[in-house]
């Protein structure tokens, strides 16, 4: 090789070094980012930046619970909201390749004494969130005061003789679809929704703080309490009405045991990877159109980049993780307090590393 060749390969081999690698840290950066997070008097975050399975930063901030001022750790568990939603069709993708079901199999396959209706709705349907299905938080009795869980939403739905939509022509987030694919889940494997998420996921993928809670059943340990901030203060917005149903938000974890279940993801530890693909494969509505939605996870691009991710919201919690598949590359984030744009923050993080 000539002189001048080896100078060109050099150079060239120190181009892909500084892209591949921050030429500044970027931890002050999303320290920065965190600041408002910080102390022991502000429900906190716990944020993970992940690449090629190593780890590029992790980092805690502010409380776990104002109660108390327990700080928040990377271990701490929150509770995940709709980020729950890729466990449980992980869940239905399972017993699809045991053949214990099909993924187009009808909702009265299971339910056998439900509507009419629920004939026209599949699997995929429900996975895709193209069901239709009447979302469950608008038929709750006024007045309601104890929390649903999975079996009242099933009720609920069983006394409505309509969809919005005739199933597969458009797309509707539906927590209603997740909360039944719950119950399916454990009408098929014959075991409560939690256990099998114990057994089948969080076990295998050594998810060990990780749990479905259920009060009065279950425990999480390291738990994070949820809050709210009006005007200045941080008031105490834990739970909801509809936060013991599973399906849809119910698990608490940490970014410790999401980084397991990230790096499960690149593997068939649990599904073949052609089941997989399917759940990062947008829904194609009957119109021939394609939807934005796979198997619990949301589709897209990022300044160019292929995405695979999705956030999670409810009363006191705001979550996310992102995937850049193409780079083997993610960020999670969990937070102890509402409305929060994490998807946003997430980007933000993203950025420092990858552009």
């Amino acid at each position: 090789m000539s002189a001048m060749k080896i100078i060109r390969s050099l150079a060239g081999f120190a181009i892909a070094c500084f892209a591949a690698s921050p030429a500044v840290s970027p931890a002050p950066t999303i320290d920065s980012l965190f600041a408002a997070y910080s102390g022991k008097n502000v429900p906190g975050a716990a944020v993970m930046v992940i690449r090629d399975g190593a780890v590029l930063f992790k980092k805690s901030y502010g409380a776990a619970s104002l109660g108390d001022h327990t700080a928040s750790s990377t271990d701490t568990n929150y509770r995940l909201a709709s980020v729950t939603k890729q466990f449980t069709a992980m869940c239905v993708m399972m017993l699809a390749a045991r053949g214990q079901l099909s993924l187009d199999d009808p909702l009265t396959r299971f339910f056998p004494d439900f509507p009419e209706y629920g004939k026209e709705i599949k699997i995929r349907h429900l996975l895709t969130h193209t069901s239709g299905m009447q979302a469950y938080e608008d038929l709750m009795p006024a007045g309601t005061t104890v929390p649903l869980k999975d079996k009242d939403v099933l009720r609920l739905l069983a006394a409505q003789d309509h969809t919005y939509f005739p199933p597969g022509s458009a797309y509707r987030y539906s927590n209603t679809g997740y909360a039944h694919l719950a119950l399916i889940v454990e009408t098929v494997a014959g075991m409560p929704f939690a256990e099998f998420l114990k057994k089948n996921i969080f076990d295998p993928v050594g998810m060990t703080g990780t749990v479905a809670y259920e009060k009065g059943i279950s425990t999480v340990p390291r738990r994070a309490y949820g809050y709210t901030q009006r005007k200045k203060i941080f008031e105490a917005t834990d739970q909801s009405l509809t936060s013991s149903v599973l399906g849809d938000g119910g698990i608490y974890s940490s970014v410790e045991d999401l980084y397991k279940w990230d790096q499960a993801l690149y593997s068939e530890k649990l599904v073949p990877a052609e089941m997989l693909k399917q759940a990062f494969t947008p829904a194609v509505l009957t119109s021939g159109n394609a939807t934005t939605y796979g198997f619990g996870w949301e589709t897209g691009t990022h300044r160019g980049l292929k995405t695979v991710r999705h956030s999670g919201h409810t009363v006191g919690f705001s979550t996310a993780i992102s995937r850049f598949p193409e780079h083997r590359f993610t960020v999670i984030l969990l937070t102890n307090r509402a409305d929060v744009d994490t998807i946003a923050l997430a980007d933000r993080i993203a950025d420092l590393f990858l552009f």
